[in-house]
């Protein structure tokens, strides 16, 4: 898996010779499009799982490289194009201030027909709102959800499809970088409400993991630092002060960016006495003019240093991403860890860096899908325990873990 992502915003002020020139070559974006269609079609690991239209993407975007005149909109337009495949892992490496966002704090799925939200990133968050879980959203900045929906700037998927239109719903929550968010909810009483989502405040984490005990249960979570190999080392240093303990609660539920199978296989070879399989990479081997023929292979886990045998509990949640989703289905596949939790990013398959001929940016794409050992892919997994969210007045999921651990131990 690749580092964490660090997304380059392009402004005047970053990039004054290209934002205000308007020298572009039509003719090396409409190469440069070719290209990225072309690799699609040919390595994108989710192509038949998708409902892509790749005549219409053809069309559309080529037909809109003439409205082209910046770097701004170049980038865009790639943008909005990787935007038709709804995959949160297939992404620019780079983006504008009118980029749409990674993510948001809250999350939203379709109940009943309706834009709902169902999580609050509560344990991220310092001032989460109160009395938003189960509220229905009825407007975005003023406009009717529907027909933001509608305005999503995608041409060639079907916005009504239950799937592809809940991963527009959180799209338009995560927002343009230049935008207010705000939010329209109607309360189950019937009551509306306004959310501004700008003024919700994250939190700053110090150091790469946080580390605390609760009635001898150890809690280590990890700071969003998966891509950082240093993180290894301040683990071994955490879990040997915690050996005592009765059992352990790995909170994986602040993995946004993912990470690296490095810190990964390091964190789990604490856990294990023998090599142990924790996850199933598949990939599809072509030749011209050849079958397909498909590769398939399990990663293994190697025990290092003193493992730790107490029951374990992994807190997984909507905003644990890539390698945190592939290090909790990997604690369930090594039989070492009960994983707890509401569903994860679902973050599809195995992502690589591209370039885009022509371009100073790139992107990534998925060419190897990744499975639980049983089987399951990772990016449809739900937990074991599974948790609902109902509140944000305090942790249901650390109080069942812990709970859960004082009968496992």
């Amino acid at each position: 898996m690749n580092k964490i992502i660090v997304m380059l915003v392009i402004s005047c002020f970053a990039w004054p010779t290209f934002a205000q020139s308007n020298a572009v070559d039509h003719a090396k974006i409409k190469e440069a499009l070719d290209d990225v269609i072309d690799n699609l079609e040919y390595q994108y690991a989710y192509k038949d799982e998708k409902k892509i239209d790749f005549e219409c993407i053809r069309t559309q975007y080529t037909s809109k490289i003439k409205e082209v005149n910046n770097i701004v909109e170049t980038v865009l337009l790639f943008e909005f194009l990787l935007d038709e495949f709804y995959d949160n892992h297939l992404i620019l490496r780079t983006n504008t201030n009118s980029s749409y966002r990674l993510y948001a704090p809250v999350y939203a799925s379709l109940i009943n027909g309706e834009p709902t939200i169902v999580n609050v990133w509560q344990t991220q968050i310092q001032n989460p709102p109160k009395g938003i879980i189960g509220a229905q959203i009825t407007k975005f900045n003023g406009l009717a959800f529907d027909k933001a929906i509608d305005a999503f700037p995608t041409h060639c998927h079907d916005k009504n499809d239950p799937e592809i239109r809940e991963w527009i719903i959180n799209k338009i929550l995560s927002g343009r970088y230049d935008q207010p968010r705000i939010l329209t909810l109607r309360s189950s009483n019937g009551e509306e409400f306004e959310l501004d989502l700008d003024k919700i405040k994250l939190k700053d984490n110090n150091g790469y993991l946080s580390a605390r005990t609760v009635n001898n249960i150890g809690i280590i979570r990890i700071n969003n630092s998966l891509g950082i190999d240093d993180l290894v080392k301040e683990f071994d240093q955490t879990l040997d002060g915690l050996s005592q303990t009765e059992g352990l609660v790995l909170d994986l539920r602040n993995t946004i960016f993912g990470g690296d199978t490095y810190e990964a296989r390091g964190i789990m070879g604490r856990f294990v006495n023998e090599s142990s399989p924790y996850q199933k990479h598949s990939l599809i081997e072509k030749s011209n003019n050849n079958p397909n023929i498909e590769r398939s292979w399990i990663e293994y886990v190697s025990p290092r240093l003193t493992q730790y045998e107490k029951p374990v509990i992994v807190l997984v949640g909507r905003w644990t991403g890539s390698m945190g989703e592939g290090l909790a289905i990997g604690f369930e596949g090594m039989e070492r860890g009960v994983v707890m939790g509401t569903e994860m990013r679902r973050l599809a398959g195995e992502v690589f860096d591209f370039n885009i001929k022509n371009q100073p940016f790139g992107y990534k794409l998925s060419d190897t899908k990744l499975f639980h050992v049983n089987g399951t892919p990772r990016e449809k997994y739900v937990p074991t325990h599974y948790v609902k969210q109902t509140t944000i007045e305090k942790d249901e999921a650390l109080e069942e873990a812990l709970a859960l651990i004082k009968k496992l131990k």
